[in-house]
């Protein structure tokens, strides 16, 4: 289905400076990106889908190119623009999920009263699954719990754009798969554009409707792939694993059927030794 464009990356360059060397971390990055589309980007580590975030959130400038939303140039933070980090430690301590939340709205204008960003607030905390924690400490909460008030956070200042650097990387793969699933809801009702960085394949496919896969030294876009996926998403379906085949060589790892085989093997002498193990008990 067609969608317009909203946001349009143009041969976008990065240098960084270090150590009197030229590190050039993004080069000729360029795609756009429809409204309300769910697009992930991933590669190996070190490959500029950091910095490409950063860019369009405007944290970073280009060295060359540009990023635009809807034909207007990024030249800096907006709140139409909001980003969420892999970091646990991201909401501010000495507030509750609910003043975290009223904070973001405070700063941004939005709500007429104290009593108005309150309601709003309240409603993003049920958004996220979170109701009934309203006045707890970000000490008190655990991982999975702390990126739900992130993204309440984030979406609470109605952005146009959600940029989401690793959210889910350092949680254990139940509450993962927990999150992956409120996202995609959670993205459905609000109809955001998002944009998701992540080193894993699979959650790639569960979420994208394009994968947009990236090379390293410098930067630069491999490959865009088109997820044809129905939603709800199995990684039990067979096109689910030609994708992630596809992928997978994308990104330059051994050839999957030679995976496959080495498994098998290693399984077989694990049972051996394991079976050794028994009869010299």
């Amino acid at each position: 289905m067609f969608k317009p464009e909203e946001l349009v990356i143009k041969k976008l360059d990065k240098n960084f400076y270090a150590g009197g060397k030229c590190i050039n971390a993004l080069a000729q990055v360029d795609f756009t990106v429809g409204r309300g589309e769910f697009v992930n980007l991933i590669g190996p580590s070190g490959c500029g889908k950091s910095t490409l975030l950063r860019c369009i959130a405007g944290f970073e400038k280009p060295t060359s190119g540009r990023v635009s939303l809807d034909g207007r140039e990024i030249t800096g933070p907006g709140v139409e623009r909001m980003m969420v980090f892999q970091s646990f430690e991201q909401l501010f301590p000495w507030f509750t999920v609910l003043e975290n939340i009223m904070f973001a709205l405070k700063v941004t204008g939005m709500g007429a009263s104290r009593a108005e960003r309150r309601e709003i607030a309240r409603t993003y905390v049920a958004m996220v699954g979170l109701t009934g924690f309203d006045d707890f400490y970000p000490h008190q909460l655990s991982g999975g719990m702390k990126q739900r008030v992130a993204i309440a956070r984030a979406l609470s200042v109605r952005p146009r754009i959600l940029l989401m650097d690793e959210p889910f990387g350092s949680l254990d793969a139940l509450t993962r798969l927990t999150l992956q699933e409120e996202l995609i809801r959670i993205w459905e009702e609000t109809g955001v554009t998002i944009l998701f960085v992540t080193h894993n394949i699979e959650e790639a496919i569960m979420l994208g409707d394009r994968i947009v896969v990236f090379e390293t030294n410098p930067g630069r876009i491999k490959e865009i792939l088109p997820n044809p996926l129905a939603r709800p998403r199995s990684p039990e379906a067979k096109e689910f694993n030609l994708i992630w085949e596809q992928i997978h060589a994308l990104l330059g790892f051994k050839n999957p059927e030679q995976m496959r085989a080495e498994k098998k093997v290693a399984k077989l002498f694990r049972g051996e030794r394991e079976l050794s193990c028994l009869t010299n008990l």
